[in-house]
């Protein structure tokens, strides 16, 4: 009988490195793929040939084969168009949610099974879990790492056909492998910013497709206390970037931004990290993308989180058309925009983008 073949996405991290030595030790015919999703402007540091130096070397090591596919248009048209029109909205995306459901679980699958893969595998800290035929999700190991928030808009389909080999593995166990077999990347830093595009200054960057306008910070009484960049820059919660110091006749607490109107061009800030401004009881979602098929209901008990590491919290849903939640407890930073993934206890059951809280303006 041959060895199943599965398709690596090798992104030059450790992660999809140890993913890629794992499969090929349980004695899979292992393959690797990176994928180029980002076409880097002329003079800016491409960070993506950098990763292809470290996925190559990774894939000499293990002795695999390694191809490399461009997505960049697939990744302009279905993930960053769609990034760029949320921040127009004032909304706050989450590009690395889309960017696995239309990029790799999708672009990079269809790939995969045209040259030949049984299975795709990525360094996902995840677990698929299959039960009468039908393939589930949950949470890793590693819950500090676990990242099925961004996996929920993929289904069933995708994930009967995919592996997570560090489902069971903590981040440094992962680390501690790659030191033992000596590759480089070991020690190299997790990816941050934007799905594939990188770490980057978000004004300076979504500035190059956006137009931003100055216009009027207002604290809680309506009174104008500063000046900001462009209302799409800022999200509900957020601190940093405000230039807001020194206001007679106020406390010397912090500010942040508890709400904005974009067709005003303004953000509204209040005092106090604990200031109820900040807190929301319930969302409106208009759709929510469930994993595995869900019978019909009209209220559903279950946990919710509205971003990544964020502590889930008891709530019920109720679906008449669109989909209200509410919260057991108030959750800081609510956002339109932002992504509400649901669970029950390990299980991820689905999400979907939340479209209005209930204190917006």
């Amino acid at each position: 009988m041959s060895k199943k073949t599965v398709v690596v996405g090798m992104s030059g991290g450790v992660d999809s490195s140890v993913s890629a030595y794992l499969l090929k030790k349980q004695g899979y015919n292992v393959i690797g793929l990176f994928m180029k999703n980002w076409q880097s402007e002329p003079g800016e540091v491409c960070t993506s040939e950098i990763d292809f130096k470290d996925a190559s070397a990774v894939c000499d090591i293990l002795d695999i084969p390694l191809h490399k596919a461009n997505f960049s248009d697939e990744y302009w048209d279905r993930v960053f168009k769609q990034f760029l029109s949320e921040h127009e909205k004032g909304r706050t995306p989450n590009p690395d949610i889309l960017c696995n459901r239309e990029i790799k679980f999708k672009s990079f699958y269809e790939y995969a099974l045209k040259i030949g893969a049984d299975f795709i595998a990525t360094g996902h800290y995840a677990r698929v879990v299959h039960k009468d035929g039908v393939a589930s999700l949950y949470r890793s190991k590693d819950i500090n790492k676990d990242q099925t928030y961004f996996l929920h808009e993929v289904s069933s389909k995708e994930f009967a056909k995919t592996i997570f080999p560090l489902s069971d593995l903590y981040k440094n166990e992962v680390r501690d492998i790659a030191k033992e077999l000596d590759l480089d990347n070991y020690s190299k830093k997790d990816s941050v910013g934007i799905c594939f595009v990188g770490e980057k200054n978000l004004r300076d960057f979504l500035n190059r497709f956006i137009k931003f306008e100055k216009g009027n910070i207002l604290n809680a009484d309506n009174e104008i206390i500063g000046q900001h960049n462009g209302s799409v820059l800022y999200t509900i919660g957020q601190r940093q970037g405000l230039g807001i110091g020194g206001i007679k006749d106020t406390d010397e607490l912090p500010w942040y931004v508890y709400g904005k109107n974009i067709s005003k061009n303004e953000i509204y800030v209040c005092q106090g990290v604990d200031n109820k401004l900040l807190y929301s009881q319930n969302i409106t979602l208009d759709k929510i993308h469930w994993i595995n098929k869900i019978h019909t209901f009209k209220n559903l008990e279950c946990l919710i989180q509205i971003r990544h590491r964020h502590k889930p919290v008891k709530c019920r849903i109720e679906a008449k058309g669109n989909f209200n939640v509410e919260f057991e407890e108030e959750i800081r930073g609510v956002a339109p925009g932002q992504s509400a993934v649901f669970y029950n206890d390990d299980l991820c059951l689905g999400g979907g983008v939340i479209e209005a809280r209930n204190n917006d303006l």
